[in-house]
C-alpha cells in the first residue's frame, strides 16, 4: 500500500480476503480536508461506485464533510466473483466485519491508528452491512444513516427478487447493468443466487442489530418493492427510546437517494447536525 494510493481522489487497493488478492474500487468525494469528519457510502445488492451516480458528492458537500465511495469485492470494477463461487448466508456479516475494516485499513482509515469515528451511510443491503458493522465496532461508529436496509426476509423480497431474476434472463437488464459493472454477472449472481436460496429464508440480524450503540437515522419509501416498513420499525423497537429516527418517503421506491434525494439529505444535514453538535462540519 503505498502513500499515493492512500491520498488518492479514486483508484484502487488491494486486498487478501477470501482466499485470493482482490483489488477494490474506491473514490473519495466531498471537501478535502483531512479535519473533516468521513463518511463512508455502503452500495446496494446490485450497486457500484458509479452507480451511486452524484449523490455522494451532493450529501458529502451538503455536509461539508468528506465521502468515501466503494464497489465491494464482485463489483463495480473491483475483482470480480468466480462463476463457482457461492455466497453463504453470512456475506454481509463477512462484508460488515471484514472487508469494510481491510478497505478503511488500506485506505488509511483504521481507527486504531486515525482514530476517526466514522459515520456510515448505507443503502439496501449496505445498510444492513452498516448496522451489523457499528454492531461489531461499537467504539469506532459515530452515526449510521441506512435507507431501505434488510433485517429479515419478507415475502415480498424474495418475490421481487425473484422477478428481478426472469428480468435479467430475458430482457436488456445485463446490458444496462454491464455500464456499472466489469462483471454484470459477477454481481447480478452473487446477489440473486443467495437471496433466492432457501438457506437463507431464516437470515435474521435483529440480535446483532440490538448491540448498535449509535444514533441511527432509518429510512424507507412508502412504495419500496423490496421491503416494507416493518424493517425500519424494527430498528426502532429493537433500541433504545430516542436513538433512532424514522423517515418515511411518499413518493419512494428502493432508492430514496433518487426518488427523493433533497428530501434526503435535508433530513440527514439536520440529524447529524443534531445527534453530532453544532461542530459537525470538522468533527
Amino acid at each position: 500500500m503505498t502513500d499515493q494510493a492512500v491520498t488518492a481522489r479514486e483508484g484502487f487497493v488491494e486486498l487478501d480476503w477470501d482466499g485470493r488478492r482482490q483489488r477494490v474500487e474506491f473514490a473519495r468525494v466531498g471537501v478535502d480536508d483531512p479535519a473533516a469528519p468521513l463518511l463512508v457510502f455502503l452500495h446496494e445488492g446490485l450497486g457500484s461506485v458509479s452507480m451511486w451516480r452524484d449523490f455522494p458528492q451532493q450529501m458529502a458537500q451538503a455536509l461539508g464533510w468528506r465521502g468515501l465511495v466503494y464497489s465491494r469485492p464482485a463489483y463495480g470494477r473491483s475483482t470480480p466473483k468466480r462463476a463457482e463461487d457461492r455466497w453463504r448466508p453470512d456475506f454481509m456479516h463477512r462484508q460488515a466485519q471484514e472487508v469494510l475494516p481491510q478497505v478503511l485499513a488500506a485506505l488509511g482509515h483504521a481507527p486504531s491508528s486515525s482514530g476517526e469515528r466514522l459515520w456510515l451511510f448505507g443503502h439496501s443491503d449496505g445498510g444492513s452491512i452498516a448496522l451489523l458493522h457499528a454492531a461489531a465496532f461499537p467504539d469506532q461508529v459515530a452515526g449510521l444513516v441506512v435507507c431501505a436496509p434488510h433485517l429479515f426476509v419478507e415475502a415480498l423480497t424474495v418475490a421481487s427478487i425473484e422477478e428481478a431474476r426472469e428480468a435479467y434472463a430475458s430482457t436488456d437488464l445485463r446490458a444496462k447493468l454491464a455500464k456499472y459493472h466489469d462483471d454484470p454477472d459477477s454481481a447480478f449472481r452473487g446477489w440473486n443466487d443467495i437471496w433466492l436460496d432457501p438457506d437463507f429464508l431464516a437470515w435474521n440480524i435483529e440480535a446483532e442489530v440490538a448491540s448498535v450503540r449509535c444514533p441511527v437515522l432509518a429510512v424507507q419509501g412508502q412504495d419500496d418493492q423490496y421491503g416494507t416498513m416493518a424493517q425500519i420499525d424494527r430498528i426502532a423497537q429493537g433500541l433504545p427510546a430516542g436513538q433512532v429516527e424514522l423517515l418515511k418517503l411518499d413518493a419512494c421506491g428502493h432508492s430514496p437517494h433518487r426518488d427523493q434525494p433533497k428530501a434526503l439529505i435535508d433530513r440527514v444535514v439536520d440529524f447529524v447536525h443534531r445527534r453530532a453538535g453544532p461542530d459537525s462540519r470538522s468533527k
